[in-house]
């Protein structure tokens, strides 16, 4: 630059500031509004032309002040000869000025306008109006300001931005892509809010946009690719739109099935991702060509994880961890649809070849995680990888064994780790339990309740020898006893959890099947580990008070079989020796066991026959095994415990029982029935002639001939 330009433009410019010191001036000495409205035109157009920086900007609001835009923004009638909206387009202009200070942005009187500018987004302007376009400019600029404030998006969705916001995109208004853009940042900050204000308006501009995405021929569709995952919307919205979801199943089938680049196929998988998230599978089609293009897609993951978690180096994965966990998501769905047995998406062949592909990703993910250094445990992609694992456990278990047996120790680590953690920064269900979804924004927070997702896993290889004996060197029964305890705190104390409490109950359950595969298996570890007594300690508190809860009775038995599983091992230790504890959970386990059964009137044969209790039919089918169980290990328990049949006596359960088989049929009792009710009743027959007495007293022989019980009769 020569010397002389460079003067002219110094020149220039304090010519431009000497005016724009008169303009404030006047604005600050103006006697009437048509002094303060001509300096006031002087000062936008400097604004328009970007001539003012941060600190004349708030020069200009300190002479200014909100009360002039206030009213320019509700004067009807302009002056002569001016076009009708001239004042309100300068009232937006000095507010888009102010707002570039997030402190006015903030201030409850930009917040009040918030209408005003909504209004303005969805009237219509003509292209070519350079003044209305730039009332639609400085509309944009206004809310973009108030959105980047902490509050902003709270009183954005409050005022009604996002309605206004969706229909501007879909009318197509002047700026409409600046609606996009800012119903992106408003989803990301407040989805639930957005969703629950504006559901119809959203799913219209979703609507626009799935159509564009299945018509798109150029980069538009991986563009939108991006853009789409924001717009997912919570179930069950998306399954109600079945021209939507067909847009957007064609739409990804295009680009799945052709020779795609990395900067292409990701977006597109994350994609796939948020719909598998939203609906499962009905967004793919039934038959043939649906189910060859669900293959494709849970191939295209694994193939994906493979590459990023076998070929790259663990510092690497960081920047693959995003399109990787949408992976995580789809093969989840991949596992569910293989172990479908309703209404398969997939083919018999298909499920057989693709549960292959997923266990080779699935060695990946195993690679991955040994890894792992220490450093990165906080990772919330560490925790979306040992959740897709825990996934693929609760179900596949016999590969790969030798592989998850090495990983164990890893996984106990970690999961003890996270719920320690967990313990000291509030409750666990509190913690965010799911990693963000591929599209989504990714919290810092704590990764959450590993346990939850790896107790499935744990129950099977609980019962498997070699990886039972690592992971009670692991400490693992002691890990589990607590964290038993501390969903059952969950479960009872009323507080308000991110993780739904039917998934608390299920956990408590699991975990009930993991014990009682150790007491099955492992009987010598229960008394020789101290854990075993603290969870009988709380089984003989917590059982007498959740039986009479009958919406959890699956519960109740899972606890109720365990503990008597555990008293017999544990029957000479201090925690049951005879005690109103000991006795109230014995009586809460005979009322499981006596009351599973009533005799009901058969419409075959008009007689009375043995039948599940209505109050336990909805149950039977996930907990008779345990009844029968039960049953065997309450039998058991009798001649350990000299006072356990005066509990029995006291609780009529012969009468009862021996009542029931005198008003049915015999044919209406199945074997395995009776040989569960005769072990009960030769065990008290034996260890008490009280009993004894009460069971002759009831017609007892004249039963155990009739049944066939002949270890019965031949003891009375």
């Amino acid at each position: 630059m020569t010397s002389s330009s460079g003067a002219a433009l110094n020149a220039s410019e304090n010519a431009r500031n000497a005016t724009l010191e008169r303009c404030l001036s006047v604005l600050r000495d103006a006697k009437n509004d048509s002094e303060q409205f001509a300096a006031l035109l002087l000062v936008t157009k400097a604004v328009k032309a970007g001539d003012v920086n941060s600190k004349t900007r708030r020069r200009i609001f300190d002479a200014v002040g909100f009360t002039f835009p206030n009213r320019l923004l509700t004067t009807k009638e302009p002056p002569a000869g001016c076009p009708d909206h001239v004042f309100r387009a300068l009232g937006l202009t000095l507010l888009a000025c102010f707002c570039t200070d997030p402190d006015l942005a903030s201030h409850y009187q930009v917040l009040s306008k918030i209408p005003t500018f909504n209004d303005t987004l969805t009237s219509r302007c003509d292209p070519g109006d350079t003044s209305l376009s730039s009332m639609v400019d400085d509309a944009y600029q206004c809310l973009g300001a108030i959105l980047a404030t902490p509050k902003g998006p709270r009183e954005l969705v409050n005022r009604g931005t996002v309605s206004s916001l969706c229909q501007a995109y879909v009318s197509h208004n002047f700026g409409c892509d600046r609606a996009l853009q800012l119903l992106m940042g408003l989803l990301a900050t407040a989805e639930a809010n957005c969703w629950q204000r504006a559901a119809s308006d959203l799913m219209a501009v979703l609507s626009v946009l799935s159509a564009e995405f299945q018509k798109a021929e150029d980069m538009t569709k991986f563009q939108l690719c991006k853009v789409l995952p924001c717009f997912v919307p919570p179930p069950p919205l998306l399954h109600q739109d079945s021209e939507c979801l067909g847009s957007l199943y064609r739409g990804l089938s295009r680009i799945l099935s052709s020779k795609l680049s990395a900067v292409q196929r990701d977006p597109a998988l994350k994609l796939a991702a948020c719909l598998s998230q939203a609906c499962g599978s009905d967004w793919i089609p039934a038959g043939s060509t649906g189910s060859k293009f669900f293959a494709l897609l849970v191939n295209l993951a694994c193939v994906e994880v493979r590459l990023s978690l076998e070929e790259l180096d663990p510092a690497e994965v960081d920047g693959k961890q995003e399109v990787v966990t949408a992976c995580y998501v789809l093969i989840e769905l991949g596992i569910l649809e293989c172990t479908r047995e309703e209404r398969p998406l997939l083919g018999q062949p298909q499920k057989i070849q693709l549960v292959g592909i997923m266990e080779e990703a699935f060695g990946a993910v195993i690679h991955y995680l040994r890894q792992v250094g220490r450093e990165k445990l906080e990772d919330p992609f560490i925790f979306a990888s040992v959740r897709i694992l825990g996934a693929w456990l609760a179900e596949e278990t016999s590969s790969l064994k030798q592989e998850i047996c090495d990983l164990l120790p890893f996984l106990i680590h970690y999961a003890k780790m996270l719920f320690e953690e967990g313990r000291k920064t509030g409750d666990l269900s509190q913690q965010a339990a799911e990693v963000a979804g591929p599209g989504r924004a990714q919290g810092s927070v704590w990764p959450g309740d590993a346990l939850r997702f790896l107790l499935p896993g744990l129950c099977h290889l609980t019962a498997e020898d070699r990886p039972q004996k690592i992971l009670v060197s692991e400490g693992a029964p002691a890990l589990l006893c607590q964290y038993f305890l501390h969903q059952w705190k969950v479960l009872t104390c009323g507080c308000q959890t991110q993780t739904p409490l039917d998934s608390v109950e299920i956990s408590l359950q699991t975990t009930c099947g993991i014990f009682l595969n150790l007491v099955v298996t492992a009987p010598d570890l229960i008394s020789q580990d101290s854990c075993f007594s603290t969870l009988m300690t709380a089984l003989l508190k917590l059982l007498p008070s959740l039986l009479p809860q009958r919406d959890r009775l699956t519960l109740a038995a899972n606890m109720a079989t365990l503990g008597l599983m555990m008293a017999r091992r544990l029957a000479a230790s201090p925690v049951l020796q005879e005690t109103p504890a000991t006795e109230s959970f014995f009586n809460a386990t005979i009322s499981f066991l006596s009351e599973a059964h009533a005799a009901q009137a058969d419409p075959t044969s008009m007689c009375l026959a043995v039948a599940v209790s209505p109050a336990y039919e909805a149950a039977w089918p996930e907990i008779s095994e345990l009844w029968f169980l039960g049953m065997q290990a309450f039998a058991s328990c009798v001649p350990l415990f000299p006072w356990l049949p005066q509990v029995v006596l006291r609780s009529h359960w012969l009468e009862d029982l021996l009542g029931l088989l005198g008003r049915v049929t015999p044919a209406s009792v199945d074997l395995e029935l009776i040989t569960a009710f005769q072990g009960v009743l030769v065990e008290l027959a034996r260890g008490s002639r009280s009993c004894r007495e009460v069971i002759l007293q009831h017609r007892g022989e004249e039963q155990a001939n009739l049944y066939g019980m002949a270890a019965l009769e031949q003891c009375l």
